[in-house]
């Protein structure tokens, strides 16, 4: 009789799983946003799930990416180990976590890469390691939860823990009976928490952490498990309606109360940067605040997840506790979420751009203009979830996307493929910089046919010369020579085209070249960090030098190159 193999986890296997995890959470979204009712009726488990498993699977294809880049990895590829694997994923999951089932997945991985790139650890994970691996992530997630409760992702992870520690073999026998005893734990959640029976469905956490184990069988066996279970309780046949609207509402008044009984309005999640010492008095101070508190990372970096009514107290506790970034306030919107109290449908409109911006000047010209904007923060770009989230609240029949960055083609483009199988029409207009996506929007024409409107926007964006101007980071080769950190350097469609010292001289240089092929109009975007006489000079630049050319200044706020310029 022929030996079955042994399966175990390696740096490959772990990065197969992000990828088999993504594409299940991708698959399952809308179903686990439609159950969504606990903590708060918001629509958005799913998604926020999705977008966690995103960041953690893009950091996972960075160390890969590197790798791949060293000297003599096509003859002898070595690769990632296992920790190397683990580390990043449970680091990629940490900064990019999103809401409260995204932050407790995100300490779920953090625990099992404690076990599995530990000092001592072995280069491949077999099947005792990973029942200790998962044991960690059940105990570790519960701990950073202030409030446990059971019906939810904490008592599906434990019942994971708990079946995987009585399972015996490989890998891969360990993984099926997580993963099937966490699918038994999910089937009993409505009758551990009264809110999930009332709603007959069952937890939309659980049910996420079931098709991320479901992956974690596949990547170690090769075999598909159901990664999809029955997500109503006792009707498998039939979803129930949410008690909501999975949708949340953009025109609800953002200053209005949000529940009648008293419910937190605000949800507030910010990365934070702290000793370990100051933790303990912050999560005192967010427990006395609030409710939902999640706080999880170590080692200096840390992931704080909480509801409250006055979220500028949330973040003024970070700012006591070290130094809180990437912070994002959500607002639950009127009549609501924490009552489960109907709203009638919102009629879709015609047509919506949707638009990726750099900073908030942007953010609120765009909006302005009638755009639904997603915010890329410096070093921060969007994800495709992102940008499907943005072309859902749009709530559009068609729907116009302007990536506004060549980086971001590829993640908008499957953003767009998403949202068409959900019905929406999408075009794609491949805009690599903001001042084109302004020159597309000023053409827009909602009352023209969908693919006329595309084509003037397309030929409006392709008809717009751009150029930014940046400080160097670090000394580096570029198309106009050699640069070093501080330099200020001057780019024109993507490529550097000036290097100097001085801010406005290689401002006024880069316009000059732009402006030599032509021009009716000069779009000027200041962000907060340029010279505040940059853009009177150069306006003065162009009224002095090339008769019939206007000039439109914006503010761009904090959106990381110094200047954007347009020449349309």
């Amino acid at each position: 009789m022929a030996q079955v193999p042994q399966t175990f986890l390696d740096g490959l296997a772990v990065r197969t799983w992000c990828g088999l995890a993504l594409r299940a959470l991708g698959r399952a979204r809308a179903e686990i946003d439609a159950i969504n009712v606990y903590p708060v009726a918001d629509g958005d488990t799913g998604t926020n799930l999705y977008l966690t498993v995103e960041s953690a699977a893009t950091a996972v294809e960075a160390v890969f990416a590197g790798y791949e880049t060293q000297p003599g990895y096509a003859t002898q590829p070595a690769g990632p180990t296992l920790a190397d694997a683990v580390r990043a994923m449970a680091h990629g999951a940490l900064i990019g976590a999103r809401g409260n089932s995204g932050t407790i997945l995100a300490q779920l991985l953090r625990g099992m890469a404690q076990v599995l790139a530990a000092d001592g650890a072995q280069p491949r994970c077999d099947g005792p390691a990973l029942r200790l691996a998962l044991r960690r992530a059940a105990d570790s997630a519960r701990q950073a939860v202030a409030h446990p409760v059971e019906g939810t992702v904490l008592t599906v992870a434990s019942a994971a823990a708990d079946a995987a520690e009585r399972a015996d073999g490989d890998c891969g026998s360990v993984a099926r009976a997580a993963h099937e005893g966490a699918r038994a734990a999910l089937a009993a959640t409505p009758a551990q928490l009264s809110v999930l029976a009332r709603a007959g469905v069952v937890d939309a956490g659980g049910s996420g952490l079931v098709a991320v184990l479901g992956a974690l069988v596949e990547a170690c066996t090769g075999e598909t498990v159901d990664t999809e279970p029955d997500r109503a309780a006792g009707t498998p046949d039939a979803l129930p309606e949410p008690e909501t609207e999975a949708e949340p509402d953009p025109d609800a008044d953002p200053g209005a109360c949000a529940a009648e009984d008293g419910g937190p309005a605000y949800e507030v999640i910010y990365l934070l940067e702290a000793d370990d010492t100051a933790m303990a008095r912050l999560r005192t101070r967010l427990d006395a605040l609030g409710d939902s508190l999640v706080v999880v990372g170590g080692d200096g970096l840390w992931n704080v997840h909480v509801h409250v009514d006055d979220a500028g107290a949330a973040v003024e506790a970070g700012v006591e506790a070290g130094r809180p970034y990437r912070i994002r306030i959500t607002h639950f919107g009127l009549g609501d979420v924490h009552t489960g109290g109907p709203r009638p449908p919102r009629e879709r409109a015609q047509r919506a751009v949707v638009a990726v911006v750099p900073g908030q000047g942007l953010a609120e010209l765009y909006t302005e203009a009638g755009a639904t904007t997603v915010l890329a923060r410096p070093g921060e770009p969007p994800a495709s979830g992102e940008l499907l989230a943005a072309v859902r609240r749009a709530h559009a029949r068609e729907v116009v996307l302007l990536p506004n960055d060549a980086e971001l083609r590829d993640t908008a483009a499957a953003a767009a493929e998403q949202a068409r199988t959900e019905g929406v029409r999408v075009a794609l207009i491949p805009t690599r910089s903001a001042v084109q996506g302004i020159a597309a929007l000023a053409v827009s024409e909602p009352g023209r046919r969908f693919d006329e409107d595309v084509v003037q926007m397309t030929s409006a964006a392709g008809a717009t010369r751009y150029g930014e101007v940046v400080v160097a980071e670090h000394r580096s080769w570029t198309t106009a020579g050699i640069c070093q950190a501080g330099d200020v350097l001057g780019l024109i469609d993507g490529d550097v085209a000036v290097i100097g010292a001085d801010v406005t001289t290689t401002a006024e240089t880069v316009l000059d070249r732009m402006l030599q092929a032509g021009g009716e109009l000069v779009t000027l975007v200041v962000g907060d960090e340029a010279p505040e006489t940059v853009a009177a000079h150069l306006e003065t630049r162009v009224r002095e030098s090339y008769l019939a050319v206007d000039t439109a200044v914006y503010r761009g706020g904090h959106q990381g190159a110094l200047l954007l310029i347009g020449v349309e």
